[in-house]
């Protein structure tokens, strides 16, 4: 793997012009599956706490016992695994704070299947979308006592979709700068498609 760099890993709804029978299968199954468990069931518990529990406490527990297991298993294990992609900050001997991300480059190893990535990035980026959906309607319903609890999920699940979009577009990339890129190739692509005409 090498620092600051990522361009090997599809992320989601990427096509892959060598993708066959042997890259759509699922290599890890078990990482897949607790890949997607522990996010998925903290959101399940935090919707279904009232149903399950009428407790406060063991709820606000369980919930943070799955966000805690789901980001160490997507930060140290499904991330690496499945798409070939890892993040940590290290301090180094002056106390200054790194952020390194890194993706796999070893010709060797072989790529990420398109089933794993698909799994991967989807869980990735649908689950931090409920917990903002959650933040609003904590904050619009006043039921304030589980605003830690959202806001622990939202953090906690973006920050593992920040690490791991930078490290697929690169660790010094600014993503204001991609975003404007894209948006001028699409609008450059369009231009061209209008000036040759029918």
């Amino acid at each position: 793997m090498h620092g600051q760099d990522s361009h090997d890993a599809p992320l989601f709804g990427e096509e892959d012009d060598n993708v066959g029978k042997t890259k759509s299968k699922i290599r890890h199954p078990l990482a897949s599956f607790f890949h997607l468990f522990f996010r998925c069931s903290a959101i399940l518990v935090y919707l279904l706490c009232d149903l399950l529990s009428g407790r406060f406490i063991v709820c606000m527990v369980t919930i943070i016992l799955l966000l805690s297991c789901d980001f160490w298993t997507v930060k140290n294990v499904s991330g690496r695994l499945l798409v070939g992609l890892r993040w940590w900050n290290q301090v180094d001997e002056n106390g200054n704070s790194h952020w390194v991300f890194e993706s796999r480059k070893t010709p060797k190893m072989k790529p990420p299947s398109s089933a794993e990535s698909q799994i991967f990035w989807l869980g990735l980026i649908v689950c931090p979308i409920f917990w903002v959906i959650f933040v609003f309607s904590t904050i619009f319903s006043f039921k304030l006592k589980w605003l830690a609890v959202v806001i622990m999920g939202l953090v906690l699940q973006w920050a593992n979709l920040y690490g791991y979009v930078r490290c697929k577009v690169g660790g010094k990339s600014n993503l204001g700068n991609m975003a404007k890129t894209y948006i001028s190739a699409q609008i450059f692509r369009q231009a061209m498609t209008n000036a040759e005409g029918p």
